[in-house]
């Protein structure tokens, strides 16, 4: 793949062109030479768009599709075209699939589907066997395969021993583990943030304890075991205070927040839209405001979209009964680049890949393209002629956002709207 991309301001601190407006020359995958004008002797393909900035290629650290099994939700195909478009160069995707990805082949099948897409796809195992939560998945033949980390997807994992047995177990290849931070005998039936809001609408409620009784279950698991432990998608301000303190200890914990729990709260919850419906739920400005703290302190190590298309028949019925979740890749960019400056936007977007094995490639003369096109500027109300995925329950649907992706370019290959 060869390109020329013009006048395009570079967002990378690690770049030898930080901050400054150059060409980039792609040969065949490379990026061979920087300068503020570049002569396009090899007529090759001009990649030109308003206002152009372009940073290292976005991660994504949970994301669902559907394939196999609920291919009505989302393909692989679709999906990748989706957050490649959407500026992802990279995506850790999870097991939420029928059958689940418990075994080898699960894994090299979903990494087949990547070969000839711009953004990379590090697939993640199930823990235990169908999710089950009894006997622990094929762990070390789906990390010889490719399986970048294993956790049983929104899943508690309520028996203490196997998390035990299995962050011992891992540490002897070096593989990562998620826990799903809740306590389903808490839990139990709740359908949003156990609060005012949840009473006024007549909702039974997840309490903020159900979220800290796991995580500090498994902080003290995983102290004994001296482990590898990434818990996905906190969203209380004593999470971030427990995981703050349980890294000061020396523990090898990461964690991540969905970008909507960060945006949204509980009583942004209006007519029972089933889009509003996450897991964890929207919780309250307290928890907010200390979840930005931990990823301005680093204790929150990365943003994520928690991308999780449903088809209508999983939506469009009551609350109650509506399925967890809401898509992501297309909003990510504009729903944080409307809230934090822009050069804050793109270095949550770009963190958390070397946790995962996601290798970084910086915007230097010689290294593998890998890269995210956007302009920052520029608003507009995101509706569904901006949904790419072919499931359309967007939390932001309605909400004004901020600045517009234009592709990526990586993987030897190239994605532009």
């Amino acid at each position: 793949m060869n390109a020329l991309i013009k006048s395009a301001t570079i967002l990378d601190r690690k770049s030898d062109f930080n901050n400054t407006v150059q060409d980039i020359l792609i040969e065949k995958g490379i990026i061979t030479k920087i300068a503020p004008s570049i002569k396009n002797t090899d007529n090759y393909p001009l990649v030109s768009f308003e206002n152009l900035h372009v940073s290292q290629g976005w991660f994504d650290s949970s994301v669902c599709f559907g394939e196999p099994g609920y291919e009505d939700r989302e393909t692989i195909k679709n999906g990748l075209i989706v957050a490649a478009k959407s500026g992802f160069t990279s995506i850790l995707l999870q097991p939420n699939t029928h059958p689940v990805t418990d075994n080898k082949s699960a894994i090299a099948f979903s990494k087949s589907e990547s070969k000839h897409s711009p953004t990379l796809l590090f697939p993640s195992g199930s823990l235990t066997k169908n999710s089950e939560g009894h006997e622990l998945a094929e762990l070390y033949d789906m990390f010889s395969e490719g399986g970048a980390a294993f956790g049983d997807y929104k899943k508690q994992i309520k028996n203490p021993n196997v998390l035990k047995i299995a962050l011992q177990y891992a540490s002897n290849f070096g593989g990562l583990l998620q826990s799903f931070p809740i306590d389903e005998n808490i839990s139990k039936s709740g359908v949003m943030n156990e609060n005012i809001t949840s009473t006024i609408l007549g909702l039974k409620g997840i309490p903020e304890i159900a979220e800290h009784i796991q995580i500090s279950r498994d902080l003290e698991i995983l102290e004994y075991t001296d482990g590898k432990l990434h818990i996905p998608t906190i969203s209380t301000s004593k999470s971030v205070e427990l995981i703050r303190h349980a890294k000061s200890k020396g523990l090898d914990v990461t964690c991540s927040v969905a970008i909507h729990n960060i945006i949204l709260k509980d009583d942004d919850i209006k007519n029972y839209n089933t889009n509003f419906k996450v897991n964890p739920p929207l919780r309250t400005q307290n928890s907010i405001e200390a979840l930005i703290n931990g990823l301005n302190d680093g204790t929150v190590d990365m943003v994520t979209s928690d991308h999780c298309p449903l088809s209508v028949e999983d939506k469009k019925v009551e609350f109650d009964c509506a399925e967890f979740g809401t898509i992501g890749l297309e909003s990510a960019f504009g729903v944080l680049n409307s809230i934090f400056s822009t050069k804050k936007t793109i270095d949550m977007l770009t963190k958390g890949k070397s946790r995962f094995g996601v290798n970084i490639n910086t915007i230097n003369v010689g290294n593998i393209c890998d890269i995210t096109l956007f302009n920052p500027k520029g608003n507009y109300i995101f509706c569904e002629e901006h949904i790419l995925s072919t499931s359309k329950n967007s939390i932001f649907l309605g909400k004004k956002l901020k600045g517009n992706v234009y592709g990526a370019i990586a993987n030897n290959q190239i994605e532009l709207t």
